[in-house]
């Protein structure tokens, strides 16, 4: 590297991003680097991290050993803190310890710290729309794992240690392939026959795009200095208010029509309890008995819009990257342009 190249790379503000495989978390990184950041991953097989995406720094190490996060962090001003325990296991073991070892590296490096949010915080009290303050009372104990950490964020802000929390619907785009979209709505790694209806016609829900979710990030964190020293903010993403205009999207995009059947929650509840990621999908289930929506109205003052990908699009992009689509119909050009970050409009 030249001296002048060394010298830009050092202007450049740089993110520590733990997680940067996942598909929030590679989302979240690439659209940073597209935004003129440095991004520095941490994973435990680096090297093969590096082979799939070699524009990251990545450094070996484990979020779970406070000895790795503290000198990944060092010249860091933000830490995106999107890794999670595979397949649910051990999250009352894990999580914690892990978002404990992000604070003191953000304590240490003075960098904000990220964190995507979730609606599992919540209970039916707050529902159906929920707005940044509503009350915290989760039914499951994953929910209870996310109240303790938001809470341990806000006793970190009190110290000086600044949080920005978002909090979206359900993932779906490309790279999400652990989501009620890739392995509850569709089935991937095939031409698509039949969607998956997961709760009764008139119940509504909340998605979230993941290139929409990213750049929403990145702007708040371009905004930092706007903000407080602990801040929360909701996204709207995909309303779908009767749960049925997330099928007529995949059947607007797929041809010819698909069955439509629904979500086998029987077997899943036969399964649940020798299977722990059964087990845990189960306890969610009451997020698709009722309407749950949250609210971005704070977001939308704040920001001005929020940035949205047309649904047709968005949808086409996401079955075409878990291989739903049939090859006369794969668009991956497209795909790859918006895995880049590529927000089609605004809204």
């Amino acid at each position: 590297m030249s001296v002048e190249n060394a010298v830009i790379m050092s202007e450049k503000p740089l993110a520590l991003v733990l997680g940067a495989t996942g598909g929030i978390g590679g989302a979240v990184a690439r659209r940073l680097m597209l935004k003129g950041w440095r991004v520095r991953a941490l994973n435990r097989r680096a090297s093969e991290a590096a082979l799939r995406e070699p524009a990251f720094d990545w450094v070996k190490g484990d979020a779970m050993n406070a000895d790795d996060v503290l000198p990944a962090a060092e010249g860091a001003s933000l830490i995106v803190h999107a890794v999670n325990p595979p397949g649910y296991r051990d999250w009352d073991k894990l999580v914690l310890p892990m978002l404990d070892n992000t604070i003191a590296a953000a304590r240490k490096s003075g960098a904000r710290i990220l964190l995507p949010g979730t609606v599992y915080n919540y209970g039916p009290d707050a529902f159906p729309l929920i707005a940044e303050d509503s009350p915290q009372l989760p039914l499951t104990r994953k929910g209870a794992i996310r109240v303790e950490m938001e809470r341990r964020l806000k006793a970190a802000s009190e110290e000086g240690v600044s949080v920005l929390i978002v909090r979206t619907g359900d993932f779906f785009g490309p790279g999400a392939v652990n989501s009620w979209f890739s392995q509850g709505l569709v089935s991937g790694g095939r031409p698509l026959r039949t969607i998956k209806r997961l709760s009764k016609p008139g119940i509504g829900h909340q998605w979230a795009y993941l290139p929409d979710v990213a750049e929403t990030m990145v702007r708040l964190v371009e905004e930092g200095d706007r903000m407080s020293c602990f801040e929360t903010f909701h996204m709207g993403g995909v309303w779908d208010h009767d749960g049925l205009q997330m099928i007529d999207a995949i059947q607007g995009v797929v041809e010819p029509p698909l069955r439509v059947s629904r979500f086998p929650w029987w077997a899943l509840m036969l399964a649940s309890p020798f299977v722990p990621l059964l087990r845990e999908i189960r306890e969610m289930r009451y997020l698709w008995q009722q309407p749950v929506r949250l609210s971005n109205v704070k977001l939308r003052a704040f920001l001005g819009q929020e940035p949205t990908t047309p649904l047709d699009t968005a949808i086409r992009s996401t079955l075409d990257a878990l291989g739903c689509l049939p090859a006369e119909q794969s668009l991956a050009p497209i795909r790859q342009r918006l895995q880049a970050g590529d927000v089609a409009e605004l809204s």
